[in-house]
């Protein structure tokens, strides 16, 4: 046997392969990496070794100064910050950032276990809501920390994970639009099934009693975060009887498509329809016009969870969980309804990008 060793282990590694109904070099060869055990069997021996006390040592097969950061899709500008924030820590650590697309938005497909058990990187970032059971086991089997980046800010209780204040958010862009005289505030949100969304509904929910305004669902629409959501929603939006003077998408991507439904229908913005998006994504300050946005700090989450594989776990077995502020940066998409002057607290002639934290 080679690269192994018995931590608290109650049976022999040859009990283990009885068990499995396994041989004995097929045990050895789960114990160390090898690829040629087929992928149900090295389940087995591995939940077998686990539930006996097996661990691998950590000195075993060499780790690749790899940084794995793993996606669901790799072709949102939201994606480009996350890279560039792993990157940073990734370069001070001397390592290398290895990108790799796998799953639904919800966890990595079934195949990128066997890949990343192969890779032996120092860590791995998941942009992910969630991971199943068996990934977290067999990542903690092989002794590869991993963190999850959470902009759906719904992560397992069990797993090291960064969010940002999505309610806090939702609020601080919907208390910008009441505050300048708006009562019929639209929302395009992500999806409905995932919590991100849902919190910054709240967050809007939560400003509209607080102005004393009515919740009309009506004005509220779940998209996808991507810019023909907030296209086809503000369309139907804008083309009914009581269309609304602002809508708050929840991305830049949806507000864009929300700039794009207006201009179609010749209104002015901010003059006709006020908007603000979710992000601050580098496109934002250069759409038409600069986009108020929420700044999500998507860099320094993706570098607080890369930070995260170098640190020790928190005593008491307990996983870290650290959510980061967002903050309203008010540009040139929003303003009072047509025909009302800006709110006396409003200061005249604000420059562009001039920011205001989300929980004032």
């Amino acid at each position: 046997m080679h690269g192994e060793v018995e931590v608290g282990a109650k049976v022999t590694l040859a009990e283990v392969a009885k068990e499995a109904g396994v041989s004995l070099p097929t045990v050895s060869k789960v114990l160390n990496g090898r690829s040629d055990v087929s992928t149900g069997t090295r389940a087995k021996v591995e939940r077998l070794l686990a539930a006996h006390g097996y661990r691998r040592r950590v000195a075993g097969p060499p780790r690749t100064p790899l940084i794995e950061l793993v996606f669901h899709e790799l072709d949102s500008v939201w994606a480009v910050e996350l890279v560039k924030g792993v990157e940073n820590v990734a370069k001070a650590n001397r390592a290398t950032v290895v990108l790799t697309r796998s799953g639904t938005r919800h966890a990595p497909g079934p195949e990128w276990i066997e890949g990343v058990l192969r890779r032996r990187p120092l860590g791995v970032v998941l942009v992910f809501s969630s991971l199943p059971a068996e990934v977290k086991r067999r990542l903690r089997s092989w002794d590869i920390p991993f963190v999850i980046v959470d902009p759906a800010g719904d992560p397992d209780p069990d797993v090291p994970s960064v969010g940002s204040a999505n309610w806090a958010g939702g609020l601080a862009a919907t208390r910008h639009l009441t505050d300048h005289g708006h009562e019929r505030v639209a929302i395009v949100t992500g999806p409905e099934d995932m919590l991100c969304s849902r919190a910054r509904l709240d967050g809007y929910r939560s400003t509209l009693t607080m102005a004393g305004l009515p919740f009309d669902p009506r004005l509220v629409r779940f998209g996808d975060f991507q810019v023909h959501s907030g296209f086809a929603h503000a369309g139907d939006l804008l083309d009914g009887p009581e269309p609304p003077t602002a809508v708050f998408a929840g991305s830049d991507l949806q507000a864009l498509g929300v700039l794009e439904a207006a201009r179609l229908r010749g209104l002015r913005v901010p003059e006709d329809l006020s908007v603000v998006g979710y992000d601050d994504v580098p496109p934002a300050q250069w759409s038409s016009p600069p986009l108020t946005t929420v700044h999500q700090p998507l860099r320094h989450m993706a570098e607080e969870a890369a930070r995260m594989l170098f640190r020790p776990d928190v005593p008491g077995g307990a996983a870290r969980r650290i959510e980061l502020a967002t903050r309203l940066v008010v540009r040139q998409s929003s303003g009072p309804p047509s025909g009302r002057a800006a709110p006396a607290h409003r200061v005249p002639g604000r420059a562009p990008g001039a920011r205001i934290s989300a929980g004032a």
